[in-house]
C-alpha cells in the first residue's frame, strides 16, 4: 500500500517516499513537498470525501490545511495535501497551545452556510463507541469477576456518561463545525518550515458540540498529564479568540467541558488497555493516569460527577 500510495501521489510515477504512518485508520506517505493519505477502508467514503471538500472551503483558509486532490488507491479514498512540518515531540515546551486554541475558536465560529453542505456529524462519539467495542472484545464483560479490574473500571466510568457521548443517542441540538479528534499531532506549519500553524486530518470533522475539541486537553489536565501552565495558555487563547465552548474569561469552564472531557478520558483509557494487551505489556505512566481517572469517575456519587478540577 505505501508504495502504491506514493505512486498515486506522484501522478503514477515511481519515486522515493517516506512512510509517516501505517495504521488501521490510514496510511500516510510523504513525497517531497506533499503528503498522501489512504483513508481507512471501512470509512463512509461519501461522507469522508465531503469532509475533504469542506477543508478546501474558502471560509476555512488559514484554519485547515486545504487538500490538493482526491482519488482512490486499492479501493480506499486517497487524498493529497501540501506537506507541513508537525509539532516536534522532543520539544514539549514549544508546543503551540495558543495557536491550537485560536484555530479551534476560528473553526467553531465558521458560519455553516459558508461551507459546502450539508455538513456531516462530527465523529467523536462514534470513535468512543468503537473504543468501547474494542475493549469488550479484548476484555469480555462476562469474564470471571476480578479477572480484569481495570477494564471493569473503564466500563463503569463509561456508564456514567451521557448516552450521546457513547453514540447511543442523538447529540444535543445545534452544534458548530468541530475537528472531532484534536491533539497536537493535528497541527502543522505550512508553508514549511516556518509558516503559520494549521489544523490537519479531517476524517472526524463535522457538526457537533464544540466542547469535544477541548476535551482531550481538558482530560489531560484533570488527570495530571497536562501541566498547570499549558492548560490556561490553551484555554485562554481559545476564549480570547471568541471560542464558544468554555464560556467567557473568568468563568468556570467545567460545566460545559465536563461530559466531553470524561468521554475522552474513557476513550483514551479503553484504547490504552487494548494496546497494552495486544503488545503484551503493562500500562505506561500516562496510560495508567487515564485508567486511574476512570476509576475515580466510576466511584463518584452521581451529584458530583460533573465537578471539574479544583
Amino acid at each position: 500500500m505505501p508504495a502504491d500510495l506514493a505512486r498515486w501521489a506522484r501522478g503514477g510515477r515511481p519515486g522515493p517516499y517516506a512512510l509517516l504512518a501505517d495504521r488501521h485508520d490510514g496510511t500516510v506517505v510523504r513525497c517531497g513537498n506533499t503528503a498522501a493519505k489512504a483513508h481507512a477502508g471501512d470509512s463512509d467514503r461519501d461522507a469522508l470525501a465531503h469532509r475533504v471538500r469542506i477543508a478546501g472551503a474558502g471560509a476555512l483558509a488559514g484554519v485547515l490545511l486545504p487538500p490538493l486532490r482526491t482519488g482512490s488507491v486499492h479501493g480506499r479514498l486517497a487524498s493529497l495535501w501540501p506537506y507541513g512540518v508537525p509539532v516536534d515531540p522532543e520539544r514539549p515546551g514549544d508546543a503551540p497551545w495558543e495557536a491550537a486554541g485560536r484555530l479551534l475558536a476560528a473553526l467553531h465560529s465558521t458560519p455553516l452556510d459558508a461551507l459546502p453542505g450539508p455538513v456531516p456529524p462530527m465523529r467523536g462519539p462514534a470513535k468512543l463507541a468503537r473504543a468501547l467495542r474494542g475493549l469488550s472484545r479484548t476484555y469480555p464483560a462476562h469474564a470471571p469477576a476480578g479477572s480484569a479490574p481495570e477494564a471493569a473500571a473503564v466500563r463503569a466510568a463509561a456508564r456514567t456518561l451521557p448516552a450521546w457521548t457513547r453514540g447511543e443517542a442523538a447529540p444535543p441540538p445545534g452544534g458548530v463545525l468541530c475537528h472531532g479528534d484534536l491533539h497536537l499531532g493535528q497541527l502543522v506549519r505550512h508553508p514549511a518550515p516556518e509558516g503559520p500553524w494549521l489544523l490537519i486530518d479531517v476524517d472526524d470533522l463535522g457538526l457537533g458540540d464544540p466542547a469535544w475539541d477541548l476535551a482531550r486537553p481538558a482530560a489531560w489536565y484533570a488527570a495530571g498529564i497536562l501541566d498547570a501552565v499549558a492548560w490556561p495558555r490553551f484555554l485562554g487563547a481559545y476564549r480570547d479568540a471568541g471560542g464558544p465552548a468554555a464560556g467567557p474569561p473568568g468563568c468556570d469552564p467545567w460545566p460545559q467541558l465536563d461530559a466531553a472531557a470524561r468521554a475522552l478520558t474513557v476513550q483514551t483509557a479503553a484504547r490504552a488497555l487494548v494496546k497494552a494487551a495486544t503488545g503484551r505489556r503493562g500500562l505506561d505512566e500516562v496510560e495508567r493516569l487515564m485508567v486511574d481517572a476512570c476509576d475515580r469517575m466510576a466511584s463518584l456519587p452521581a451529584d458530583l460527577e460533573s465537578a471539574g478540577p479544583s
